[in-house]
């Protein structure tokens, strides 16, 4: 078996490879852009991207929406013309700006997750950029493209399968995720291809399907290609890279992990998430952490009541607290033994 490039419409990857979007702040525009330039698809996080403008504080969304047309165009000089998108959280306050912004920035493709982004097809009218949901189970893909078809007499460009061991919040239930042999999820994921294929035949389009969740080797990518996927979403592998934009000691939390340091925690966004063991998350399992102001990063997010203020703890992590930080990370982050490069890694992983 040998690659083939990942053709999303007019977008053509050489290498079907997209590098997973990672917030706040560890996927912006150097990874993205350095991705891109290897000939995979590098992808921006949206979440409080602008955590580092000098008007965060102040005003987090503008300072969000302003980065985002930064990071994106700074990404695209990086590639030299490579496929550059964003991963919007549909969970995310203002989620409608954010995915105009990034449309009108020039993304070339919007994936959507941390809810069911119903709305998307409607916001990036009049614009190119591709669309992708993304998805953890044939049901929730029903929904969505039954949803597009319905009102507005369209379709996914592309879809993410996010399995149950992919890093940051999952689309599992914590029950799932404490046996997930018994999942049983490579039948899940044939189960989503071929129920597209309705669509496909609709609207007379391919739509190739990505798989993304504990995939770190040249061997995973063969599975899932033999499975009737397209390409694969990869992101874990590409946080202890020189081009990653977080901390060196964000970085170094991955080496230096083992396997009983990854664990399931309750994310503030209402989903489980995957992280590192830390002081942080020891202190958040033992009761709630209190928030001393809000960020207004997520719609659903009432900071009296939330256990901890995810923005903050998330800002500290790409900064190098990783005290007082949560380190998301996917289940086999602590495989990773060694700081690389882009290429490196991306040259291990093609065949």
């Amino acid at each position: 078996m040998k690659m083939k490039e990942l053709r999303i419409g007019d977008l053509v990857a050489r290498i079907p490879i997209i590098q997973g979007g990672m917030g706040v702040g560890i996927s912006r525009c150097n990874l993205a852009g350095a991705v891109a330039k290897e000939g995979a698809i590098g992808i921006i996080s949206t979440a409080q991207i602008g955590y580092d403008e000098e008007d965060f504080d102040k005003n987090p969304i503008k300072a969000n929406l302003r980065a985002i047309d930064k990071h994106i165009n700074k990404a695209k000089e990086i590639s030299g013309g490579g496929i550059v998108g964003v991963n919007i959280m549909v969970a995310t306050n203002q989620y409608e700006e954010y995915v105009k912004t990034a449309a009108k920035s020039g993304a070339d493709l919007i994936i959507s997750g941390a809810g069911l982004p119903v709305s998307l097809p409607e916001l990036v009218k009049g614009y190119t950029v591709k669309i992708a949901p993304i998805v953890s189970s044939q049901k929730a893909t029903s929904v969505i493209l039954k949803m597009w078809d319905r009102k507005y007499n369209t379709t996914a460009d592309l879809i993410v399968i996010e399995g149950p061991l992919a890093g940051g919040h999952l689309g599992f239930s914590p029950n799932q995720l404490e046996d997930i042999e018994a999942l049983n999820y490579d039948e899940e994921i044939k189960k989503i291809i071929e129920y597209k294929k309705e669509f496909e035949e609709k609207y007379n389009k391919k739509i190739p399907v990505v798989v993304a969740g504990g995939i770190t080797t040249r061997e995973d990518i063969k599975h899932y290609l033999a499975l009737g996927a397209d390409g694969v979403q990869i992101a874990t592998r590409f946080v202890p890279t020189l081009e990653c934009d977080a901390s060196m000691e964000y970085k170094m939390a991955y080496i230096n992990s083992n396997k009983e340091d990854i664990v399931i925690t309750k994310s503030p966004v209402g989903m489980p998430g995957r992280a590192i063991r830390n002081p942080f998350i020891n202190q958040a399992s033992q009761g709630r952490i209190p928030v001393d102001r809000c960020f207004n990063c997520l719609e659903h997010c009432n900071p009296k009541e939330t256990p901890y203020c995810i923005t903050k703890a998330l800002i500290n992590a790409v900064k190098g607290d990783l005290e007082h930080g949560l380190i998301f990370c996917g289940a086999r982050a602590y495989e990773q033994n060694k700081i690389t490069t882009v290429k490196e890694v991306i040259d291990e992983l093609v065949f």
